[in-house]
């Protein structure tokens, strides 16, 4: 909801520094490796170690940094599905690397298990949440419900993490628990919305071989990957 209700206001913004950086080597899938790893090496090296605050600037640079790869893309014509495919898979490793950072904070010197259990749910249902999306475009659906999209994940663990790392109490528990709720509300609302929509497909004629054939053909492929 957030990245695409702000999606033309940041593409003004990032857009001109794309164009910029079009004409340097550089290459999209660089710069999301880099974002990844720069992103995972700052909240794996600095949340477990308290360091919350210093860990969020990183996070953050990283996160903004990742945000040009598609631009970049476009500027220099090389969008693929390749790294579309690449860009969606690498967030995982991200999202994984700032909850698993803050869930050790919580075992080490946060002294909550309680809470590095819930930065850990948090890792799971967001994963779901995306994973649900992901599986309903792949079969022809739509899948666009829903609040806790990744946007909207990162920004509140983050500026949470960030505002404990500055001694503000209780807004770093505060958020996950926020954001626990909010991502198993996305997920029964995707899976819901699926349904729905699996269910009108299904029940609607189609041409054979058409898109929404295929869908009702294949929307139980449970196990498969």
């Amino acid at each position: 909801m957030l990245s695409s209700s702000l999606r033309p206001a940041i593409n003004r913004l990032v857009d001109p520094v794309a164009g910029a950086l079009a004409r340097t080597p550089l290459t999209p899938d660089a710069l999301t490796i880099t974002g990844t790893v720069g992103m995972s090496a700052g909240a794996l090296a600095l949340f477990p170690t308290g360091h919350l605050f210093a860990g969020t600037l990183v996070c953050t640079f990283f996160v903004l940094a990742d945000t040009f790869d598609g631009a970049l893309a476009r500027a220099k014509g090389t969008t693929s599905v390749l790294g579309g495919f690449l860009d969606s898979t690498l967030d995982r490793v991200g999202d994984a690397a700032v909850f698993s950072g803050l869930a050790a904070w919580f075992v080490l010197g946060g002294h909550s298990r309680l809470l590095a259990g819930v930065a850990l749910f948090c890792l799971v249902a967001g994963s779901l949440v995306s994973y649900a999306k992901a599986r309903a475009q792949s079969l022809g659906l739509r899948c666009d419900v829903g609040f806790a999209e990744r946007a909207e994940r990162l920004l509140i663990v983050l500026v949470t993490a960030g505002l404990a790392g500055l001694g503000v109490p209780y807004v770093l528990p505060a958020g996950l628990w926020v954001l626990a709720a909010a991502s198993a509300v996305t997920f029964g609302q995707r899976v819901h919305a699926v349904r729905k929509e699996a269910a009108a497909v299904a029940a609607a004629p189609a041409a054979p071989g058409s898109a929404q054939q295929q869908a009702a053909a294949g929307s139980d492929t449970r196990g498969s990957r």
